[in-house]
C-alpha cells in the first residue's frame, strides 16, 4: 500500500528525496518524511526537510481512502509503514490502545506499551501479535530498526557505501543514490542500527514457526483428513474475509484454475464486487479457461489477449519493475503486469492471488517425484520452497502489481493457513505415486465449496505457460540480441 525508505547520509535532503521519487508509483496519495526532529507530510515537492543525520520516508497508497500520511509520531518514536495488520482493531480492544482506527498507529502503540528503554526488546515483543503483511521501520531519537512480516510478503531492502547507509521498499531508490550493493531483509531478521539481528522470535524459518499440531476444538481425530479439510476450509475463509474487509471491491488473478477459482467463489459469497482478470495468447489454456469458468461462476472477467508486439513492448516495465534480468520471472510477472495495469484503469487498489498454493498443497509437478522417492519425507522440500518464496515469488510479484498502484493480498500464505497445512500428510496432498493433478485435499475443499467440478480436476500449468507467454518470450530473446547484450540495466529507469 505504499513506499518506504530511510538514510543516513551528508547529503540527506537530496538523498531522501531522490529515493522517494524513484519509489512514487508505490503510493501516488501523499508523501512525508521525518528528519531533525520534525515530520512534514504532503506533496512531494513542498516537503519541508530539516537537516539531521537520519531521515524516514513514505509515499502512500490509500487503499480505501482512510489511511493517513506517514511518518506517524507518538512521542519520542517514529514509524513509517508499507502493509495491513488484519487484526489491528482486535489489538486496540485488548490492550486497550488509544490509537485511531490505523494499524500503523496499533503498531506504534504497542512498541510503546512494551517499551522499557530498549527498542529491540519491544519490537521482538510487538510482532509475536501482529497477523498481517507488513514492512515497517522505527525510530526513537537513538536507535533505528526495519522489520518485515515472516512470510516476506512486503519487501526491503538495505545497503550501504562509504558515505551512507539506507533501505528502501525497492532496490531502484537505493541505486538512485549510488549503493548498488541492495540486499533484501530476509523474514525473522531485524535491521537494527545497520546490522542484521536475528530477532528472538521463532520466526527465521516456517518449519520453526509451525511445528506444533493444531487442535481448535473441531470434532473428529486431529489427524484424520475429514478433521484437517473441514479444518483448512475455516481458515481458508477467515483468510479470505479478512483481507476482504472494508474494501467496496476486489480484483483477481484468474487463470480458471483451482486456487484462484477458490478466491473468487468466497469473494463473490461475501460480497465484495468481485473482478476477474486473465492475461494471455488468444489460443492459450488459460486463456480459455478462464472465459468457461467466470461464465459457470457468473463473475465478470476482463480478457487481455497478448500479442509478440505486447510482449516486446512490456519487456522494458516489467523489468524495470523486477529489477533483474531473469527469464522465469519475466514470464510470471508480465501477465501479473498487465492484469494490474487493467485492475488500476478500473480503479481497483487490491488484488488477491493464489500464491503460495502450490508450494503448500504440493501443486508443482517435483513434488510427485519428491514424493515417489521419500514418502511423507517430502514435506520438507515444500517447507523449503515456502521459506524461500519471499525472494523467488513475493518481491517479484509485489514490484509488477505496485509498479501500477495495485496491491497485492495473498490468502493462502495467512499464517493459520500455512499451519494447518504443514500438518498435512503428503498423503492427502498426492494421491499415490500416480497421482498427476496433486493438491488432493485443496480440491477436495473446493468441490465442498461449489467450485465447479470441471475446474477441481483441470491439471496445474505454470502461468508463464498456461498464458502462452513464456513461449512468445523466448522467441523475443532469442531473436532480439540487444536484450541479452544489455541486459537488465538496459531497462531500469
Amino acid at each position: 500500500m505504499s513506499a518506504i525508505a530511510g538514510i543516513q547520509s551528508e547529503n540527506l535532503t537530496t538523498d531522501i528525496l531522490r529515493m522517494l521519487e524513484k519509489l512514487k508509483h508505490r503510493g501516488i496519495n501523499g508523501s512525508g518524511v521525518y528528519s531533525g526532529g520534525k515530520i512534514s507530510n504532503g506533496d512531494l515537492d513542498k516537503l519541508e526537510i530539516l537537516d539531521g543525520t537520519f531521515a524516514l520516508g513514505h509515499n502512500l497508497l490509500s487503499v480505501n481512502g482512510t489511511d493517513g500520511l506517514q511518518p506517524v509520531g507518538m512521542g519520542k518514536f517514529v514509524l513509517v509503514c508499507n502493509g495491513e495488520i488484519y487484526n489491528f482493531r482486535e489489538l486496540k480492544e485488548e490492550f486497550h490502545l488509544d490509537s485511531s482506527d490505523s494499524s500503523n498507529e496499533v503498531i506504534l502503540d504497542l512498541i510503546r506499551k512494551f517499551y522499557t528503554g530498549s527498542l529491540k526488546e519491544a519490537l521482538n515483543e510487538t510482532i509475536k501479535y501482529l497477523d498481517g503483511d507488513y514492512a515497517f521501520a522505527v525510530y526513537d531519537g537513538i536507535d533505528m530498526a526495519v522489520i518485515r512480516d515472516p512470510i516476506g510478503v512486503k519487501p526491503v531492502y538495505y545497503g550501504t557505501d562509504q558515505s551512507m547507509q539506507a533501505f528502501a521498499s525497492e532496490r531502484k531508490a537505493l541505486w538512485e543514490i549510488g549503493i548498488q550493493d541492495a540486499r533484501t531483509l530476509p523474514p525473522g531478521y531485524m535491521l537494527h542500527n545497520w546490522e542484521l539481528v536475528e530477532l528472538d522470535e521463532n520466526l527465521k524459518t516456517i518449519k520453526d514457526k509451525f511445528n506444533i499440531k493444531f487442535n481448535q476444538g473441531l470434532k473428529g481425530e486431529p489427524d484424520s483428513k475429514t478433521y484437517l479439510k473441514k479444518h483448512l476450509e475455516i481458515k481458508l475463509i477467515e483468510s479470505v474475509k479478512k483481507r476482504l474487509r472494508d474494501l467496496p471491491c476486489v480484483g483477481i488473478m484468474f487463470s480458471g484454475g483451482i486456487d484462484s477459482t477458490i478466491l473468487a467463489y468466497l469473494s463473490r459469497e461475501m460480497g465484495t464486487e468481485t473482478t476477474l482478470y486473465c492475461v494471455g495468447h488468444e489460443n492459450s489454456p488459460d486463456f480459455k479457461f478462464a472465459q468457461k469458468t467466470a461464465r459457470d461462476m457468473d463473475l465478470p472477467i476482463r480478457l487481455r489477449k497478448v500479442t509478440m508486439d505486447d510482449v516486446r513492448n512490456y519487456l522494458s516495465p516489467v523489468l524495470n519493475a523486477i529489477e533483474e534480468f531473469n527469464l522465469m520471472k519475466l514470464g510470471v510477472g508480465m501477465p501479473l503486469y498487465i492484469a494490474a495495469e487493467m485492475a488500476s484503469e478500473d480503479g481497483i487498489k487490491v488484488m488477491l492471488s493464489g500464491q503460495g498454493a502450490d508450494e503448500l498443497f504440493a501443486g508443482y509437478h517435483r513434488y510427485l517425484k519428491f514424493y515417489q522417492e521419500q514418502g511423507e519425507d517430502a514435506q520438507e522440500n515444500l517447507n523449503k520452497d515456502i521459506d524461500n518464496l519471499y525472494q523467488v515469488n513475493l518481491q517479484r510479484d509485489d514490484a509488477v502489481t505496485m509498479a501500477n498502484g495495485v496491491e497485492q493480498r495473498v490468502p493462502y500464505l495467512d499464517l493459520d493457513v500455512i499451519n494447518i497445512s504443514m500438518n498435512i500428510p503428503m498423503k492427502y496432498k498426492i494421491n499415490g505415486e500416480d497421482d498427476h493433478l496433486r493438491k488432493c485435499i485443496l480440491r477436495e475443499v473446493a468441490r465442498d465449496l461449489g467450485v465447479p467440478e470441471e475446474t477441481v480436476k483441470r491439471p496445474k500449468k505454470a502461468t508463464q505457460y498456461g498464458s502462452g507467454i513464456d513461449k512468445m518470450l523466448r522467441r523475443i530473446l532469442k531473436e532480439d540480441d540487444v536484450i541479452k547484450q544489455e541486459g537488465i540495466k538496459f531497462y531500469i529507469k
